[in-house]
């Protein structure tokens, strides 16, 4: 069980979100739904010690700070536990920031940018294979419903 109240997790985060929209065209929903989701409102052992809300691994191309922590990923048909190497951030911001320029700078993202709806944002996200987890935009888009996130989008409905 966890104490951590999603209203505050979103207050706090909401405002990096709008940020991160106009900058990047990636809803604010869509942001503060998967943050959500990936960092279990902000209690995730990865975003207490490395800011890092979406569970951005660190691959080759990245050069900052790193962490190494373990995940469980879904693989043939089952959960495991396997060890890995995350980006490690100063601030949530930097982190939703670079969440957004990651989604955006990824071809295979490109058709989320097409939508007019962070609910289809949510299928086409999940559907370029996101999340290995094969219920996921279902997920976000129960996050975005029950805590009415798309006020957050300002244009987008």
């Amino acid at each position: 069980g966890t104490n951590v109240k999603p209203q505050e997790f979103i207050s706090k985060i909401a405002m990096a979100a709008q940020f991160s929209a106009q900058q990047t065209g990636v809803p604010a929903s869509i942001s503060i739904a998967q943050a959500a989701l990936e960092s279990g409102w902000g209690e995730s052992g990865l975003t207490k010690a490395g800011n890092n809300l979406f569970g951005i691994k660190a691959d080759s191309r990245w050069r900052g700070a790193t962490l190494t922590l373990d995940t469980k990923e879904f693989l043939k048909g089952q959960w495991v536990v396997v060890p890995a190497k995350w980006r490690k951030y100063p601030s949530w911001q930097a982190s939703i920031d670079d969440h957004a320029t990651f989604l955006k700078s990824n071809p295979r993202y490109s058709p989320c940018f097409q939508c007019s709806t962070s609910e289809a944002f949510a299928r086409a996200l999940a559907k370029a294979g996101y999340a290995t987890d094969p219920i996921y935009a279902d997920k976000l888009i129960s996050v975005m419903t029950k805590h009415n996130l798309t006020t957050f989008d300002g244009g987008i409905q």
